[in-house]
């Protein structure tokens, strides 16, 4: 392996900066910010300005994204941001965060001067689940609205008229009785199965920021991990300079007319110097939506480059998701490796979702998703047998914590990176976990990379994350990588915390099939 390129914090592989984890994003967010001179156009998940600001350019403006925000705004950029709404029943806190965003970000155009030039679409997507399915969930819909409507009522008087002023969704769902709010119990309330999940930002149509991180305080974590386990956040973002963030801007202009059905998709965008924009869209279903819960698929490429990727393996595949819940892609990766007995696959998850780590939660989406994992997991071990290393990750030190939200006695690493990587020839990144709702349901953006310099210099920097000190040529190699990959995980885990080499251990597929639970009529997709 003497030519393959050493990883580096924030390194460049061409126009391609790799950031990994937000002390590396954030900053260079920041930057851009800064740097822009006409226009910003971004779409995120969530966009917090009470996020404070890591650069030493950024501190110079201010101690947040909001005071990093004025200063933008009043320099003349304009800046266009979607930003995602949720179900107020599913996701009312999410909800509510999104409407605090758009009132701070109303807030810092009012004190950048009446010259600000700002727009801001929170938007909500357009699918909306048919009448049986609403029906079917009603009951489940009626605990959740009577839950948020217990904690408003809570609230002192002057609490909840704000609480309420920024939940628009939910007010007319409720019902004021002595001024508590109750829910309506002959309403049928509406349900959206899908989200814009994207996370991107184009600076004067020249440069691209794409990958799998939102902006949140939340989220900020170090490539050390030295934070409190519940706050761990591993991710990895690109910052690209070329053509293809002309793709991604056209992206950003369009997608809410091809969600709501009033326009067609634009066509694929191409390969431009060996960089691809890619999408997932979804629209609401016009024929027999009445009994289906999921919308209509209208863009898979994300899902597409992965199955033709996949096709062309030979060697090793590298992947890093949040979940892995997709059985169609399961069965075709167990069909390479079968077809192809040099395959190999290297797989990285969380030790656990994070509701299930953090929150406890037991309900239906978190048992639902567990059951599919597990499943996508032993189709897997099926096709590669002992070719396959799936890896979870933690801090190396002790922790009092119990549960999910510790593995192996140490607090996890959370991974929520969208990383695929196949033969140093291609690889994606995206805001897409390898699940049905991302590769089907959701807004979601990504690149597909065919440099095998870039694709080379990305996975060696993600190995290197999770490895301590100086790893040999074993653990980069793709014919004896998974061995010496499980070989140290192993060891790692018969160690005591402090102890062990680096974040790397096994995961525990057990405790996913033991809390995992299949749901008839359920679709896979809603998780």
């Amino acid at each position: 392996m003497s030519g393959f390129p050493r990883g580096k914090p924030g390194e460049t592989a061409a126009d391609v900066d790799i950031l990994v984890t937000a002390a590396e994003a954030y900053p260079a967010l920041e930057r851009a910010f800064l740097s822009a001179e006409r226009e910003i156009v971004a779409g995120f998940r969530v966009f917090d300005l009470k996020t404070r600001l890591r650069s030493a350019e950024g501190l110079a403006v201010g101690e947040t994204w909001f005071h990093l925000m004025i200063h933008t705004l009043r320099r003349g950029v304009a800046v266009r941001l979607v930003l995602s709404d949720f179900d107020p029943v599913a996701r009312p806190r999410l909800h509510r965060a999104t409407w605090r965003t758009v009132r701070m970000l109303w807030a810092a155009a009012d004190q950048a001067g009446p010259d600000a030039r700002l727009e801001v679409v929170p938007s909500l997507h357009s699918a909306v689940a048919g009448l049986w399915p609403r029906m079917l969930f009603w009951p489940v819909v009626q605990a959740r609205l009577r839950r948020v409507s217990g904690w408003l009522g809570r609230l002192v008087s002057p609490h909840r008229v704000a609480a309420l002023r920024e939940m628009p969704g939910v007010r007319g769902m409720l019902a004021a009785k002595d001024a508590i709010p109750r829910p309506r119990l002959l309403s049928l309330p509406p349900l959206y199965p899908a989200t814009h999940h994207q996370k991107l930002a184009v600076f004067d149509g020249a440069r691209l920021y794409i990958g799998g991180l939102d902006l949140d305080e939340r989220f900020y974590d170090t490539p050390d991990h030295q934070v409190p386990g519940h706050e761990t956040w591993h991710d990895v973002q690109l910052m690209v300079e070329g053509p293809v963030a002309a793709d991604a801007a056209a992206h950003l202009g369009t997608f809410l007319q091809t969600i709501r059905g009033e326009a067609a998709p634009q066509a694929p965008a191409p390969m431009r110097d060996g960089l691809r924009f890619l999408r997932t869209l979804s629209r609401r279903r016009l024929r027999g939506g009445w009994r289906s819960i999921a919308p209509d698929r209208a863009v898979t490429e994300i899902e597409d480059a992965h199955h033709a990727a996949i096709a062309g393996a030979r060697r090793l595949i590298y992947v890093e998701t949040q979940y892995f819940r997709n059985r169609r892609l399961a069965r075709r990766l167990a069909r390479a490796a079968r077809e192809i007995p040099g395959l190999t696959m290297i797989l990285i998850l969380p030790a656990a979702p994070d509701d299930v780590a953090f929150e406890g939660a037991t309900g239906l989406d978190a048992r639902l998703g567990e059951f599919l994992q597990a499943k996508c997991l032993r189709i897997l071990r099926r096709g590669f047998g002992r070719r396959l290393f799936v890896g979870g990750a933690a801090q190396p030190r002790k922790t009092r914590a119990r549960g999910r939200a510790q593995l192996k006695g140490a607090p996890l690493v959370y991974i929520h990176a969208k990383v695929s990587i196949f033969d140093d020839e291609r690889a994606i990144v995206s805001s897409a976990n390898l699940n049905g709702r991302s590769l089907r349901w959701d807004t979601e953006a990504g690149l597909l990379i065919e440099r095998p310099g870039t694709v080379a210099a990305l996975r060696r920097r993600l190995m290197e994350h999770w490895l301590a000190g100086e790893p040999g040529a074993a653990f980069f190699d793709p014919g004896q990588a998974v061995l010496a990959w499980r070989a140290l995980a192993t060891r790692n885990a018969k160690l005591p915390p402090d102890q062990r080499r680096g974040f790397l251990l096994p995961y525990d597929h057990r405790q996913a099939e033991v809390f995992g639970r299949a749901f008839p009529l359920v679709p896979d997709e809603m998780v």
